[in-house]
């Protein structure tokens, strides 16, 4: 949950007079997606992104109100119950706007231009995501979650000023967006000397300016994996050795698998935690996270000789291979935050009648000092797991063998996991592309590791199932759910896919992703690159943003830097190559600004120029 905010350059929001609605329905009940489906019976005239709700705006001249979020989104299930379910706000809606529902995860191009105005406005986003956007396709005003009365108000006072001075608002709405439009991209001659070793220094600077040496992430308040900027200071690590680069990537990797970051009874990673010292999390646990995650403690265990990040990894791909496999091949998306009783992480929370009545007296008496779970609980639905004492120390403690204590928390573990599978939890099984190609990167790496079989054969079946299932009439879809196939594939997918099958094919020579590597490729670039640089999607109705010369890594690392590296290892000289190096020197000033966030952009820098 992020703040409101408001274009406030427009200063007193300023539309011809609608004409007759035409009467609408919700749309989404039927929907494949499961965050779309959930809306389905809502009282508001939910519509799908497309022609036919702008169709809607421009005859009627009403503005969209567009709202992103995703199933595993806590925030958005309470904005649902709040006031998506309250009749007067939906009356509001279906009167005066086109509401409009994204699953973001499907419309990853849209959600991020979205995401950019409201950052742009008030240096911070998130979801639920709602956008006001004219019959023109110009975004006017930005919120984020909002309890009800305030939704309400915003609601009505917007419907009167567009019902009163419309045409005024639309034409700053479209100045405003005209004025920040990109031109034709300029490409330098030839990339500038010691420009790795210049990226390379802003990016170590920038990381001490944001790192929390004392607790290991960045950031001050909620902390989140930031796996991009992690695996390239790893390689960062390498080039050019720093002890206390050492010990800070050290401290923030223990500290991300041992605190509550992590399911220590399940395996896997969740989003985020709400705290500067990884205590406690937003519940939910995303794809992308998880199989970069195994990527980067398997990166880490080599990197800092610390063989216990395998074990993380393995436990990681574990919980992805037992809890996110779909039948084919492929993996789901996401497991909800809310479980089935609408409790945010109750279905990993622990009372303490419950641990006395599933585990014995000696087992109780381990996990209590290993996990913390003495006193009170922390939060109201019971204890969160997280390491508090390391079972060394516990073993002391109890005055046991260690070897005794392993067995008492392996024996608790087992019956809590049992009695946690009698729980339900929601998961979204939509099965996303570029997520499937960063999971097969992982898989690929893991196959590499002793006893490696069960890793190695599920990389093959999803190997099989992205190309067979994801990839239709030489294009690869966004997604497929429900059996059926949903979105667009963008910019992401397209490079995550290409990372994933040549790591596959690295690894274990299969020839079909060998083969499909440069077809892949090459629609990457026609669809994705033009004369202003890269685009997260073919087309859009949007009209606000467009081509950037480098795009920034986010949860996910730079789409446009992997497809840089996939074409200079393939592309040894041509006229392709040759545009691939001048882009990596394209953008100087954006990445010198915010070294950070182009930390994979950096390391493909490092790579291939000079």
């Amino acid at each position: 949950m992020r703040r409101f905010s408001v274009w406030i350059g427009l200063g007193c929001l300023i539309p011809l007079l609608a004409l007759a609605a035409t009467p609408r329905a919700n749309r989404l009940a039927d929907h494949p997606s499961p965050y779309l489906s959930m809306h389905g019976q809502d009282p508001v005239h939910w519509q799908t992104w497309g022609p036919a709700a702008w169709d809607a705006a421009r005859r009627e001249n009403k503005l969209l109100f567009v709202s992103s979020g995703y199933y595993a989104c806590h925030w958005c299930h309470v904005m649902q119950r709040e006031s998506y379910r309250n009749p007067e706000i939906a009356r509001l809606l279906n009167e005066n706007f086109i509401p409009v529902k994204v699953d973001r995860e499907l419309q990853p191009a849209l959600d991020a231009r979205l995401i950019a105005f409201v950052e742009r406005l008030q240096g911070q986003a998130g979801w639920p995501l709602n956008v006001f956007i004219t019959p023109e396709g110009y975004p006017l005003v930005g919120t984020v979650y909002l309890p009800p009365d305030r939704f309400g108000e915003l609601l009505r006072e917007l419907a009167r000023q567009w019902q009163e001075s419309g045409e005024e608002m639309a034409a700053l709405a479209r100045a405003a967006g005209q004025s920040m439009a990109p031109g034709p991209l300029a490409l330098p001659a030839a990339p500038p000397p010691d420009l790795g070793k210049r990226y390379a220094h802003g990016l170590r600077k920038q990381t001490w300016e944001l790192a929390d040496e004392m607790a290991g992430g960045f950031g001050e308040q909620s902390k989140f994996p930031s796996v991009p900027q992690l695996r390239v200071l790893l390689a960062e690590q390498v080039r050019a050795p720093d002890e206390r680069l050492r010990h800070f990537l050290q401290l923030t990797l223990e500290r991300m698998a041992s605190q509550g970051l992590r399911d220590h009874l399940g395996g896997g990673f969740f989003r985020y935690t709400v705290d500067p010292l990884w205590q406690i999390p937003h519940f939910e646990k995303m794809l992308y996270d998880n199989a970069q995650l195994a990527s980067l403690y398997l990166q880490a265990a080599t990197v800092l000789d610390t063989p216990a990040h395998v074990t993380v990894a393995r436990e990681t791909l574990d919980f992805v291979l037992r809890e996110l496999a779909v039948d084919g091949g492929g993996y789901a998306a996401s497991l909800s935050a809310i479980d089935a009783a609408g409790v945010e992480g109750g279905y990993y929370l622990w009372r303490p009648e419950e641990l006395a009545r599933l585990l014995t007296p000696d087992e109780l008496a381990v996990v209590r000092r290993h996990w913390g779970l003495e006193g009170a609980p922390e939060l109201e639905a019971g204890f969160h797991l997280r390491v508090v004492s390391p079972l060394a120390e516990v073993a002391r403690e109890l005055k046991m063998p260690l070897a005794t204590a392993r067995q008492r928390l392996a024996s608790a573990r087992r019956k809590l996991l049992a009695a946690r599978a009698q729980r339900n939890l929601p998961r979204d099984d939509k099965v996303i592309t570029a997520w499937n190609g960063l999971l097969l990167s992982a898989l690929a790496r893991a196959s590499r590791l002793p006893d490696s079989q069960a890793y190695r054969e599920a990389g093959q079946r999803l190997h099989d199932f992205l190309l067979a299932r994801l990839w239709q009439d030489g294009r690869l879809v966004r997604a497929r759910a429900g059996g059926r196939i949903v979105g667009e594939a963008g910019i992401e997918d397209y490079a995550y896919a290409v990372d994933g099958l040549r790591d596959w094919y690295a690894t274990t020579g299969a020839e079909d992703a060998g083969k499909r590597i440069r077809p892949l490729l090459e629609r990457a670039w026609t669809d994705f690159y033009g004369p202003d640089g890269w685009r997260l999607s073919r087309e859009s109705w949007l009209k606000f943003g467009a081509g950037e010369p480098v795009l920034s890594d986010d949860v996910m690392p730079s789409p446009s830097a992997r497809l840089l590296a996939v074409t200079l290892s393939l592309e040894k000289g041509g006229e392709r190559a040759a545009l691939a190096r001048r882009l990596l020197a394209a953008g100087q000033d954006i990445v010198e600004e915010a070294p950070f966030w182009y930390a994979t952009h950096i390391d493909t820098v490092r790579r291939f120029l000079p």
